[in-house]
């Protein structure tokens, strides 16, 4: 491995890449005042429905060669022959997981969710939403223009997904443009979108660098259940933009969570709501009590 391995926060590469979306008017979405993640995901709990299928996703907020509107606007990244570089790659989407891979290159993961890993080598990344793989990336290729691309991981059959890739470009420094024109850049392999197999293959290799002792005592067993399901709606509304006039539910443990239609007592507290309980409710607990439910 190169000794040239850029350590500094400043030196680091990073890239983002992100769901863009569609607004009424058909326009591209992302940051500068459109749609966000979070103004979806707050659509998405309003009508509680499936959110919007992405028409792009972005590098660092480009879309890349593949996608006629941003062709001109891609993402280089440079490096020298026989460096080896850190990068940092985050999933900034919504609620997709992606595949990630450099055309002819390899990538050695050292790091997950600012934690260090067991050092192990592979062609292709699997990355959820809200996660982060650190790789070190050795430029010992011929000099020239290789393609970062990312697609779409979806294991459920029949759900609708964004079956696009975007793209950067790691571009070494000694690949100068003859007559103007720029070498074309390689494109990756990536898997089969549904390809389940190299996504569990690429988990199973995350791994603590050294042994870790896990506490064998159990004082209390929770069992906690999560579900995602539909439940139909009286009439139509805003409100029910699932499947066939449904709307999504959570459970936990096959309960699902309604908001109460008043305050609550710690909100109507500080708010000084009339009505929740009288002007002689105790500031403290009158009787002192193991809070916790002897879980701790």
């Amino acid at each position: 491995m190169s000794s040239r391995v850029k350590h500094s926060l400043s030196d680091m590469l990073r890239y983002i890449y992100a769901h863009a979306t569609n607004n009424d008017n058909g326009d591209l979405q992302g940051s500068g005042g459109r749609e966000t993640p979070w103004m979806c995901l707050d659509r998405q709990q309003l009508q509680e429905s499936a959110p919007n299928v992405s028409d792009a996703f972005t590098i660092n907020g480009q879309p890349g060669d593949l996608y006629s509107c941003s062709s001109k606007e891609r993402v280089v990244f440079s490096v020298n022959v026989g460096e080896t570089i850190l990068l940092r790659i985050i999933n900034a989407a919504l609620n997709q997981q992606h595949f990630f891979a450099i055309a002819n290159h390899q990538m050695t993961v050292v790091g997950a969710d600012d934690s260090y890993t067991k050092p192990f080598t592979t062609n292709v990344l699997i990355i959820g939403p809200g996660q982060t793989t650190d790789v070190l990336v050795t430029a010992n290729q011929p000099p020239a223009r290789y393609y970062m691309a990312v697609e779409a991981y979806v294991s459920a059959p029949g759900l609708p997904f964004d079956n696009t890739t975007t793209t950067a470009i790691l571009e070494y420094t000694g690949c100068n443009p003859k007559a103007g024109k720029l070498p074309r850049a390689t494109l990756p392999q990536l898997p089969a979108f549904n390809d389940t197999n190299t996504a569990t293959a690429f988990v199973a290799q995350v791994k603590s660098p050294s042994k870790v002792d896990v506490p064998l005592k159990i004082d209390e067993n929770l069992f906690f259940t999560i579900g995602l399901g539909l439940i139909n709606c009286s009439r139509p509304s805003f409100r029910c933009q699932g499947p066939n006039n449904t709307r999504f539910t959570a459970s936990m443990n096959n309960v699902s969570f309604v908001l109460p239609t008043r305050n609550f007592i710690l909100q109507a507290y500080y708010q000084h709501t009339p009505g929740v309980f009288t002007i002689d409710f105790p500031p403290v607990p009158p009787l002192q009590f193991d809070y916790t439910g002897n879980v701790s």
